[in-house]
């Protein structure tokens, strides 16, 4: 072990971009699904064959997704650092580097979210709209319910691509690991520096793997079913 990575972990350094990382993935995931949630929504019910059907509005909003998820995110970055200034007040520090991250994840999950409701049984939804059931209400009640298993499977996917980008946060002074691997390590030819962010940067995405998939196995109808027939099959 070199003297900077022992220096790194004597005055903190190492543990401050551990959770400078987990922060920035975190916040940034759940303000993106604050955006990408309504929006999945919105593409889902206005396209054609969907609860209210309006195309123009679906291709209006399809074409601002495409057009956000088809830039880089370096250049995206790049190219929206005044809107940062404009929110926070600064172009660098995790505080920008979160708006960056929702800018860029946003389209994403919107589109996670779209695709996990057109994955609800068709059968599903027309026994709600026999009953009177509104355009919100089966949103609210049926679709969201229904893709939950969906829907929590793409939150981990989208936390992980977050977790991806804000390794680039280096180049903006974004914090985190990816700063550390860069200004420490790479910097200063210290590879035990830089397989160290590596090493805690896995462990973080397995955590929220194995955290997200046993959450999403436990809210399957599916599995708790198939559970329940076994249990009744034993007994007999």
């Amino acid at each position: 072990m070199s003297d900077v990575l022992t220096s790194l972990f004597r005055d903190n350094t190492m543990w401050l971009g551990v959770f400078e990382t987990v922060y920035l993935t975190l916040l940034s995931t759940a303000l993106a699904y604050v955006i990408g949630l309504p929006l999945g929504v919105l593409l889902c019910t206005t396209d054609r064959g969907g609860l209210t059907p309006v195309p123009w509005l679906n291709k209006l909003l399809g074409g601002i997704v495409n057009i956000f998820r088809s830039i880089p995110f370096l250049i995206l970055m790049v190219a929206f650092l005044p809107v940062a200034k404009a929110i926070v007040g600064k172009t660098y520090g995790p505080a920008a580097m979160v708006v960056m991250l929702v800018i860029a994840a946003a389209p994403y999950i919107a589109r996670m979210v779209e695709s996990s409701l057109k994955e609800v049984d068709a059968g599903v939804v027309e026994a709600a709209k026999s009953m009177g059931a509104s355009a919100f209400q089966i949103v609210r009640k049926v679709y969201l319910p229904e893709a939950k298993p969906s829907l929590i499977v793409g939150a981990v996917i989208g936390m992980v691509t977050v977790l991806g980008y804000s390794a680039m946060a280096s180049t903006i002074n974004g914090g985190g690991l990816g700063q550390i691997a860069i200004f420490y390590g790479y910097n200063n030819f210290k590879d035990d520096v830089i397989w160290m962010c590596v090493f805690f940067t896995v462990i973080i995405v397995q955590i929220i793997q194995e955290g997200g998939m046993l959450l999403a196995r436990r809210t399957d109808k599916r599995i708790s079913k198939n559970k329940k027939s076994k249990k009744l099959f034993l007994r007999r």
